[in-house]
Formats: structure tokens, C-alpha cells, sequence
């Protein structure tokens, strides 16, 4: 127990968490020269491609320190605000945490929430200094920040170069030094905190666990507590670059178990492990239900393909626990599924995911947040809206409220009238302003969720030149004007493509999404209005000629009669398609009405 270490990697996105991660692995020797690779422990392809972390990865690292033999564990955590939910996981499983800070950029928004997240569950916090050997970093001023924002010593932080390993060591004496060794109970019944499951094809479910107190032997009979069912212990071993099977798994130690479950529902990350003849009597707590933020519809493009669809969900709802969905209809899409999801990264990775690993093409409809509605009849009652379809008429409606969050920005003070007016744009009401240096201001403002949702992250990148980091938290329901814009296509509402917009961007984003469906669907035989509405008034038109055949080519010469009588002939044709036709949405319009505001 004394000689194991528990901890995790936290920073901003791009700060250096998984290359710092591999050059600790190439120190304590769990990789050879051969295995060595940029990003080692990111093993998903799409993680490699994007060059960004997007599960949590546990690993064991052996280390020799003064004649002493130390077992290390470490869990890299993604550094996106996407992710949050991965890296508070992470953090309950650990007794301390390193903290790096790119010598170049700073302190970011990110980087301290996700110290505050450490600092809630009483991580010993190690400041690393990282990318001290480029040529714009500036190691005194960052080092004063940290100082500023930790109260630790100068000299208690650490500089470090993931590219060219400087500072290795001392991270490692720094990690058997400062954080304490694991508490806990050999002697007490088993318990078990699950922080992250993996499916694999041939085994089943793979839970990681992290032994609080008491052990876990193999074959042992072991019961889940949240939801009671029991399962031997088939396997059960450590992580290092591969699963090393073990006998026994002692309190403080972090593993993995196989125990042939197939179901995704059996496992719940966050829940208990004890032992099921002895069981112990109080769960571990301090762990949260995820809160989706951003909800869309996926669908599969043949509804045969539903159950297949259900099939490829749950599985990667296993690897990835905030990932929430309920099957739901539409009269457009067919039967799909109605999925909450922390951000639109997180949406992002899920559909290609989908499409990788389980090989299925989804249609996504326009992501929105729940809003709740109040009626007339019973004003104190609120309902859930998710789909803008579910939101009563007009004349029956009393309020709605939609979720707002608290949005921190940290920016260069050049572009803070910049960021200011994004926000405000935004619907975003300022709350703080504070100036960390004469150079760095941090900015809170009150938003609705719903305007971030978009492309509000993409735009604060462009208007503060890339200077600006961004994080947010909810903050509860507000009340705001909300309408309902439907789009008709054909005079036939297309229920995937309506959504709930703020009264004073109504009329520009139906103008918007008339145009750009315009440019996006292929012209059919006959005209096709597109109109977009609220409730019975339509607001904005455009419409698609029909394409045409030269129907008078073979006349040449002789009487415009015979011409115009030819003419007539086609026009009536068309009226008749009209009515009967129906017109194929490509995909990629469903799309481009995201991207309006670009």
C-alpha cells in the first residue's frame, strides 16, 4: 500500500497531457524502445487522427526510486470541456493530480476548472510547467501565475519539456514525494470504485475498477451494488500497456475485471464492487449523474436498420457513460433515437464512432437543449420539451425556460471588446470582469446554453485571434421568448428541420435556412417553395425552379402557337408532379442549417 501512487494528468486542451504521459512511460520503462509511439495510450484511430484525448486511459508504471520499488498509476484525461465528465471520473479515483500549464500560452480557462475539480475531492496538486524549451515560452511570468493561482512556492514547480523529456525525473520523485499513498483496509469487506468500462468484442464488458478497501481475488464471487446483480471474477489483473492477469488486487490498487457481461445496462460507472457473501454496507460516494447537454436525433438512413442501430448504442455507451438515449419517431425520419450529449465535439465523435466501428450511416437532426413550458391551464407544472414538436400552441402556452450557463472566458485584454460583442450577440449578460495581468482578462457572462451550442466556440476563436479559452457551467432555468420556426418544403412541414429560436433571431436565421436549403437541395422535376414559419405566418420564401426540357426544340420556324400550346402541356405536367411529388432532404442540409451564423 506505501508504495503505491495514484494519479492523474489534468490541463487545458493542447498543454501537453498525453506526450508528458509517454515520456513517463519511457522513463519507468513499461514501454521499450520498439512499443514507443506519439500518443501511446490514445489507442482509439480517431483519437490519433484529431490528435486529441477523448477517453480517460489507465496505465501501470513500475518505478525505482532510491532503492525503493513503487508501483505508479496514472489516468490521462482529455482536456476538452466536452469531456469534463470523463476527467471528473478520473480525478475520484486518484490522491493526486499533476497540473500542467504550457509555458507559452498560460493559464486557461480550463485549466482551472478542472483544478478546482481536483481541489474539491483534496488532490495533492503537483504544478508542471510544460514546453519550456520553445522559443516564445515564458517560464518566469507563467510561474508567478501559478504561484498566484495554487499559493504554492516557486520552487515547488516543476519545468518540463514533453518533447525533449527535460523534467522527467524529477515529475517522477515530485509523484512519490508529494502524493500521499492510497488509504484503506486490506481487512474490511471488498470495495470498489468503477471508474471506466471498455467492450471488447470477444470478452464482454471490461470494468476498471480502483480498490478502496479490502481486496479482490480471482474467481471470487463479486456483487455490483447499484444494480445488485452478482458476477464471478473470471479475470481480474493490472494495466499496463497490456492486461497482466493477477491472482489478488489489494486495496489502493488500480485493475481491470472480465466477467463475461454483456449487457451495457449491468454497468454502471460510478457504482460499488464488494464481495457478495460479505458485502459492505456503504456505497462510495460522491459521484454524479451525468448532465447531457446538447440533444439531436439520430436515425438510421434504412429504417431496418433500427435495431442494429439500438445494438451499436449501447455498446458504445458502455465505453463512453455520458452518452444517454431514448428511442423516439418522426414522421420525416422514420424510428430513431433521441441522444444527449455534452457538447457538439462530443456529438461529433459519436456519429463518426458510429460509423467506424459499427459500420452504421446516420442521419443527425439539428441539435437543441431542453427547454421546460409551462401551459395556462396548470402554470406551476413544468414539462420537458427536447423536440420542438412537443411545445404546445401558442394560445395554450404560458412561459418557457430555457438552461443557462455561466460561461468563463480568459482572453488577451486586446480583444475583450471583441469577445464582448460575440457575447452580447449571444444574448450573453456580463456578471465579471478581472484583469489576472495587464495583459489577461477573464470575463463571466450569463448565457442560454442554446447559443453555444452552434459555432459559439469556433467564433470566439476567430475574434480573438485564438487568444481566448472558454468553459462553462450550468447554472439552472430562466425564462425567455422562445418561437417555434417550422420549415415547409412542398407545403409540407419537415419536423427535422424545425427548432426553437428566440423571438429577435426568428426572422434572420427562417431567411437564412430558406437560402441555404435553397443552394443544398437538387432541383426536381417541378418548383419547390421552401417557406419558413411561425405558427401560420410564413416569414421567409425561396423557391427552386424546376428543371426543364427544351420541349419546343423540335419546332423551328412555323407558328408561336404551336409552341406555346407545347408549353402549356408541360406546365400542367408539372402542376400534377407537384402535387404528388415528394422531395429527398440530402443530409447535408440537415448539416448546413447548423452552420447558419457563419
Amino acid at each position: 500500500m506505501k508504495n503505491i501512487r495514484n494519479f492523474c494528468i489534468i490541463a487545458h486542451i493542447d498543454h501537453g497531457k498525453s506526450t508528458l504521459a509517454d515520456r513517463l512511460l519511457g522513463a519507468t520503462h513499461t514501454v521499450t524502445a520498439r512499443e514507443e509511439k506519439a500518443q501511446l495510450l490514445d489507442n482509439m484511430d480517431l483519437e490519433r487522427e484529431r490528435g486529441i484525448t477523448i477517453k480517460s486511459h489507465a496505465i501501470q508504471m513500475e518505478y525505482t526510486y532510491k532503492g525503493e520499488e513503487y508501483i505508479l498509476n496514472l489516468i490521462d484525461t482529455p482536456g476538452h470541456v466536452d469531456f469534463s465528465y470523463e476527467v471528473s471520473r478520473s480525478i475520484a479515483a486518484c490522491e493526486g493530480a499533476l497540473l500542467i500549464v504550457d509555458a507559452a500560452q498560460s493559464i486557461q480557462a480550463q485549466t482551472i476548472s478542472n483544478l478546482y475539480l481536483a481541489l474539491e475531492n483534496d488532490l495533492e496538486i503537483i504544478p508542471v510547467l510544460n514546453k519550456v524549451d520553445l522559443p516564445s515560452a515564458n517560464p518566469e511570468e507563467v510561474s508567478d501565475d501559478i504561484v498566484d493561482l495554487l499559493g504554492c512556492k516557486l520552487e515547488d514547480i516543476i519545468h518540463a519539456s514533453g518533447k525533449t523529456g527535460l523534467g522527467v525525473e524529477n515529475i517522477l520523485a515530485a509523484i512519490i514525494e508529494r502524493i500521499p499513498p492510497p488509504k484503506g483496509n486490506i481487512d474490511e469487506p471488498l470495495q470498489a470504485l468503477i471508474f471506466d468500462s471498455h467492450y471488447n468484442p470477444f470478452r464482454g464488458i471490461e470494468v476498471i475498477f480502483r480498490v478502496k478497501n479490502g481486496q479482490i481475488k480471482k474467481g471470487q464471487k463479486i456483487k455490483f451494488m447499484a444494480t445488485g446483480n452478482e458476477y464471478f471474477a473470471d479475470e481480474i489483473g493490472t494495466l499496463k500497456l497490456n492486461q497482466v492477469p493477477k491472482q489478488v488486487i489489494s486495496a489502493g490498487d488500480v485493475g481491470y475485471l472480465i466477467s463475461g457481461i454483456k449487457e451495457a445496462k449491468e454497468v454502471k460507472v460510478g457504482d460499488t464492487l464488494t464481495d457478495a457473501k460479505t458485502p459492505t454496507t456503504n456505497m462510495i460516494t460522491g459521484f454524479e449523474d451525468v448532465k447531457p447537454m446538447v440533444f439531436a436525433g439520430i436515425y438510421p438512413v434504412d429504417t431496418d436498420d433500427f435495431e442494429e442501430l439500438r445494438a451499436s448504442m449501447e455498446k458504445l455507451q458502455l465505453n463512453d457513460a455520458s452518452l444517454v438515449f431514448t428511442a423516439e419517431s418522426s414522421a420525416a425520419l422514420g424510428f430513431g433515437f433521441r441522444c444527449g450529449f455534452l457538447g457538439m465535439l462530443h456529438m461529433e465523435i459519436i456519429q463518426e464512432r458510429l460509423e467506424r466501428e459499427f459500420d452504421m450511416t446516420v442521419i443527425t437532426t439539428v441539435p437543441n437543449v431542453s427547454y421546460l413550458a409551462y401551459t395556462k391551464k396548470d402554470p406551476e407544472t413544468a414539462f420537458v420539451v427536447n423536440n420542438p414538436s412537443d411545445l404546445p400552441e401558442p394560445s395554450r402556452l404560458d412561459r418557457v425556460e430555457e438552461p443557462y450557463i455561466k460561461a468563463t472566458i480568459i482572453t488577451k485584454s486586446d480583444f475583450v471588446g471583441n469577445v464582448m460583442s460575440l457575447c452580447i450577440e449571444k444574448r450573453g449578460l456580463i456578471t465579471n470582469q478581472t484583469y489576472l495581468t495587464t495583459e489577461r482578462v477573464e470575463l463571466n457572462f450569463d448565457m442560454p446554453l442554446a447559443e453555444i451550442v452552434f459555432d459559439f466556440y469556433d467564433r470566439l476563436k476567430t475574434v480573438s485571434k485564438g487568444y481566448a479559452s472558454f468553459d462553462y457551467s450550468p447554472i439552472g432555468m430562466r425564462t425567455s421568448k422562445l418561437v417555434k420556426l417550422d420549415v415547409l418544403l412542398n407545403a409540407q412541414s419537415v419536423d427535422a428541420l424545425s427548432a426553437l429560436i428566440h423571438e429577435s433571431n426568428a426572422y434572420n436565421i427562417g431567411k437564412k435556412m430558406c437560402e441555404k436549403l435553397r443552394e443544398l437541395i437538387p432541383r426536381q422535376q417541378f418548383d419547390i417553395p421552401i417557406q419558413a414559419a411561425i405558427g401560420a405566418k410564413i416569414i421567409a420564401r425561396e423557391t427552386i425552379k424546376a428543371l426543364r426540357k427544351d420541349v419546343t426544340a423540335k419546332c423551328y420556324g412555323g407558328d408561336i402557337s404551336r409552341k406555346r400550346k407545347l408549353l402549356e402541356k408541360q406546365k400542367k405536367g408539372k402542376k400534377r408532379m407537384r402535387l404528388v411529388g415528394n422531395v429527398e432532404i440530402p443530409q447535408e442540409a440537415f448539416m448546413a442549417v447548423l452552420k447558419l451564423n457563419d
